[in-house]
């Protein structure tokens, strides 16, 4: 008797929308060289506990996530996952800030100045 196993794709952890996705494009455009994507992170930092982290990555670690977006790759830190399932991230920009924004629906909390959250 043969098991046949079907796997299901699953969803990305972090949607990323066409803003989020053109910045990283532009990121891997004026990329240092060595680096083979973006990644995304939530180091213990801030008043609330946890911040976003965004930063250049330069080789695969086993555990994380990885999204190919048509820009490049974006990955997410394997130990950040769960912090983050459920969320999208988006580039704004106004006349007087540019950045990345998260809606985290696994926030309960952030700081009054934004930089931190807590789950």
């Amino acid at each position: 008797m043969t098991v046949e196993t079907k796997t299901r794709a699953r969803p990305a952890a972090v949607i990323l929308t066409p803003n989020a996705e053109a910045r990283i494009a532009q990121l891997m455009g004026q990329a240092p060289e060595g680096a083979i994507g973006v990644k995304l992170s939530t180091p213990r930092r801030g008043c609330s506990g946890l911040a976003y982290s965004v930063d250049y990555v330069t080789q695969e670690v086993k555990f994380d996530e990885k999204i190919e977006t048509p820009g490049g790759t974006f990955y997410i830190d394997g130990g950040s996952v769960l912090y983050l399932v459920g969320s999208t991230m988006d580039w704004v920009e106004d006349d007087f800030t540019a950045g990345f924004v998260f809606n985290n629906p696994n926030a309960k909390g952030s700081c009054g100045c934004g930089e931190s959250f807590t789950v």
